[in-house]
């Protein structure tokens, strides 16, 4: 179960790269709120379906939880504007790179610290190579991006 897991989350993470660059594309010609709006939009009615088709009962509705759980919706909307606005000018690798390696930073320290009513799991040696070594892959990835002056 864990290596399905896995590949569904890189299949997850695929598709946002491919998203990164249509929302890039789109919100170039229509705007980045524009661009972001679709997004939220077919996205909601999307989840709507799926939850009237297939979401099984649950013990709790969504005004029976914490608060404060519900702010996670409003992390979405940042990282679909920040994209849209970096893919343009960036580039999809150097964007979704750096957006991994924020990603990769923030999850080490609500697991470090237990953040969230996570588990805590510590800071190693091996999980703070991975941040290194990633960092190392965006610096690589964004100088490989620039472009060369001597290129006709």
């Amino acid at each position: 179960m864990t290596v399905i897991m896995i590949i569904l989350a890189l299949i997850g993470g695929a598709t946002l790269s491919v998203q990164a660059a249509i929302n890039g594309q789109l919100g170039s010609r229509v705007g980045v709120f524009k661009s972001a709006f679709l997004t939220f939009s077919v996205g909601a009615l999307v989840t709507a379906l799926l939850i009237f088709f297939f979401e099984p009962k649950q013990a709790y509705t969504l005004m029976d939880v914490p608060k404060w759980q519900l702010l996670g919706a409003l992390c979405g909307v940042p990282y679909i504007v920040i994209m849209v606005l970096a893919v343009q000018r960036i580039g999809t690798a150097v964007a979704t790179v750096a957006v991994i390696l924020g990603q990769l930073a923030m999850s080490m320290l609500i697991d470090n610290f237990g953040w969230l009513g996570n588990p805590a799991i510590p800071f190693s040696t091996s999980r703070l190579a991975a941040i290194a070594c990633l960092g190392i892959a965006l610096f690589f990835i964004y100088s490989s991006s620039k472009p060369s002056a001597n290129k006709a």
